[in-house]
């Protein structure tokens, strides 16, 4: 991989105080005094290069790794996230899951580096705003978590992904099955004779080929996040990723993979043969199919490690965490939240009433 070129520090011209990332502005401003800093992280410092992942699973060098800018990391003893943040900030609870228990982590190896992000750009007053509607729309959820503003640990932060790009060649057999139909006669419960149209199939064997290119298919790295709701959220349009600049991730905590490369390529060659499969179902001709065999070669294999922007929310209600995330790029949002039993038993009820009136009238 090549190495990103990022500057550690990027200071205010005018108070010297630390610039962040600003998802509204769009540009590094100021966290003191609000000054827009010149000199902008565009995305333009290396190309985005897609890297043969085979000679990666075989020997990654250590060059390749770290963040290239100065970094703390604590990990999460509840949820095993590892939260990775500019050295002067100082984390007293989980982003992810809001417990205290943050620890120091230290690891052998540096993690690989990631080459493009897509950066923040659905503001924080915007996502408060998201998450106050969503809250009023939880019908079933009790009336207390409706009339509770629960932003105060909104976050934004960057979940690690990886992309895998590839070349798919498959080779498909199946039985074709075709519809047709023929008159049958038997008796009713009276004695008396009938007659009916039966559905029969016919099989025939079938046999076709495919070709497919797997294009930047995502990945999460992440343990810290809701996969489901991750995938609730919508996909990341990787087709506007940038290069990394340290700047992007100035004063927003980003978490490291868990997910490996290896495990990650395994996840994606599973999904990406599920994908395939249906892919030759469709090709297979008639009314119906059965044995679908699918043997399938993978080559121009590469892949991406990347960053996309995600606002999470993690609240306790009762005794039970929950999590609302936010598209830090689209503004989708999904979330999950306590749910009301004295309003489930209600709705059980009004819905056995309807059930009772509809079968009464119909009597009549």
């Amino acid at each position: 991989m090549q190495e990103a070129i990022a500057r550690d520090k990027f200071h205010c011209p005018a108070c010297g105080a630390d610039a962040h990332w600003n998802a509204a502005k769009q540009a590094l401003v100021c966290s003191y005094c609000g000054t827009v800093v010149p000199g902008q992280p565009d995305g333009s410092v290396d190309p985005i290069v897609e890297h043969d992942l085979v000679a990666a699973l075989r020997d990654a060098p250590d060059s390749d790794r770290g963040w290239k800018a100065d970094k703390v990391s604590v990990k999460c003893q509840s949820c095993q996230a590892i939260s990775v943040f500019d050295p002067k900030r100082v984390a007293q609870r989980c982003d992810f899951c809001g417990a205290a228990q943050l620890v120091p982590y230290e690891q052998t190896k540096a993690p690989i580096s990631p080459e493009s992000l897509l950066p923040f750009k659905v503001a924080e007053s915007t996502v408060r705003e998201k998450i106050r509607v969503w809250y009023g729309s939880r019908w079933l959820a009790p009336n207390a978590l409706k009339t509770r503003a629960l932003t105060d640990t909104l976050h934004g932060i960057y979940v690690p992904y990886w992309t895998f790009d590839a070349q798919a060649d498959a080779q498909w057999t199946a039985q074709s099955g075709y519809y047709y139909y023929v008159q049958e006669t038997y008796r009713d419960q009276n004695g008396r004779m009938q007659s009916r149209r039966v559905q029969r199939v016919r099989w025939e064997p079938s046999a076709g080929s495919l070709s497919h290119f797997f294009d930047d298919a995502l990945v999460p790295g992440t343990r810290g996040v809701d996969e489901k709701l991750l995938r609730q959220i919508g996909t990341f349009p990787t087709k506007q990723l940038v290069p990394y600049e340290a700047g992007f991730v100035s004063g927003w905590v980003v978490e490291q993979y868990q997910v490996d490369l290896g495990a990650a390529a395994q996840r994606s060659r599973a999904e990406m043969d599920a994908q395939l499969r249906q892919l030759c179902g469709k090709q297979v001709p008639g009314d119906t199919y059965q044995g679908l065999q699918v043997s399938a070669e993978y080559r121009a294999q590469t892949f991406k490690h990347v960053l996309c922007p995600v606002w999470l929310l993690s609240y306790t209600y009762g005794a039970k965490s929950f999590q609302v995330l936010v598209n830090g790029y689209t503004g989708e949002i999904a979330g999950r939240h306590q749910r009301s039993w004295v309003k489930i038993f209600f709705l059980v009820l009004a819905i056995l009433g309807a059930a009772a009136l509809i079968g009464f009238f119909s009597q009549q």
